[in-house]
């Protein structure tokens, strides 16, 4: 089968290291497997000539695009391309309306809520005025203010007074989230990644010291962690909620339960590899490939 790996990162970069990797796996699985640089990509309007080139020559087809958009500002500009295949009948393994829903934390939310999984208490806001109300219904300071879109812990902070709180409103941002912090989480959580339905891996990310975010990124450390049938659910149901076909969930273990901070459409694996041991590259490609074939008996 003949599977591309659609790459956002930059074209004076080498491709990330689970792009590489997924591609070494379908390789070695037998199939043909190439990584397609975003930038690299030229769209067209002319019904004359192809919707899509590839360094000016038309886009060679393949039979599932897995999708990496590993975008942070602009998104809804950049993942255009996103649209563009899939209105040109190229079969993506996260499309573009799921892609939509997970970068835009706003969309996540009132996704997640109106489904009934459990979310840490959050208020959007976009005037002072309304602020000392939006502190008190996510259970006052501390609290987590988060910039609309963002990854890997980027325009993610935590907050102890009305002060600073005030000072983040000269922020260019038309609008911000207030997220209750869940204290009992003591700077953890847990990277769940979901595969067309199953939970193929699971690790539990400790914040370096100093730091409440537990990103990778951001010098977190990832170790294996079992976890509850609660837990894998509320995973399942999120990345269905938002129509993914993969996804990493990332959830705190708070008082009262299991609470949902982020589902991510392009996670990262190399350090859940590394801390379970299992080939999270292979089940990518191997439910990739399940969901082209199921697709083209369909057809």
């Amino acid at each position: 089968m003949k599977i591309g790996v659609l790459s956002f990162r930059s074209t004076d970069r080498k491709a990330a290291e689970e792009e590489i990797e997924i591609k070494r796996v379908a390789l070695k699985m037998g199939h043909k497997c190439r990584i397609f640089r975003a930038k690299r990509f030229q769209m067209v309007y002319d019904q004359e000539s192809p919707w899509l080139l590839y360094d000016g020559k038309p886009f060679p087809r393949c039979e599932v695009m897995i999708t990496r958009p590993s975008v942070l500002v602009n998104v809804e500009l950049h993942i255009a391309l996103v649209q563009q295949m899939e209105m040109a009948g190229i079969l993506l393994f996260n499309r573009y309306d799921a892609i939509s829903k997970a970068k835009n934390k706003i969309k996540t939310m009132q996704i997640l809520d109106h489904y009934g999984i459990p979310i840490p208490k959050t208020v959007v806001t976009m005037r002072s005025n309304d602020l000392a109300q939006a502190v008190k219904l996510v259970g006052g300071f501390p609290l987590i203010v988060k910039q609309p879109v963002g990854s890997y812990g980027v325009g993610v902070t935590i907050v102890e007074s009305m002060r600073t709180l005030q000072s983040f409103l000269l922020w260019d941002q038309p609008m911000y989230l207030l997220q209750q912090y869940v204290k009992y989480s003591k700077g953890k959580d847990i990277r769940i990644f979901v595969v067309n339905g199953k939970v193929v891996g699971s690790m539990m990310r400790a914040a370096k010291k100093g730091e409440f975010r537990a990103n990778i990124e951001l010098g977190a450390k990832g170790q294996s962690v079992e976890i509850t049938e609660e837990e894998a659910a509320i995973a399942i149901r999120c990345v269905q909620a938002l129509d993914l076909n993969y996804g990493g969930v990332d959830l705190m273990r708070g008082s009262n339960g299991p609470v949902v901070l982020e589902v991510n459409s392009n996670p990262g694996f190399k350090e859940l590899e590394r801390a379970t041991g299992i080939n999270i590259a292979e089940a990518l490609v191997e439910y990739a490939v399940e969901y082209a074939e199921r697709h083209m008996k369909k057809v």
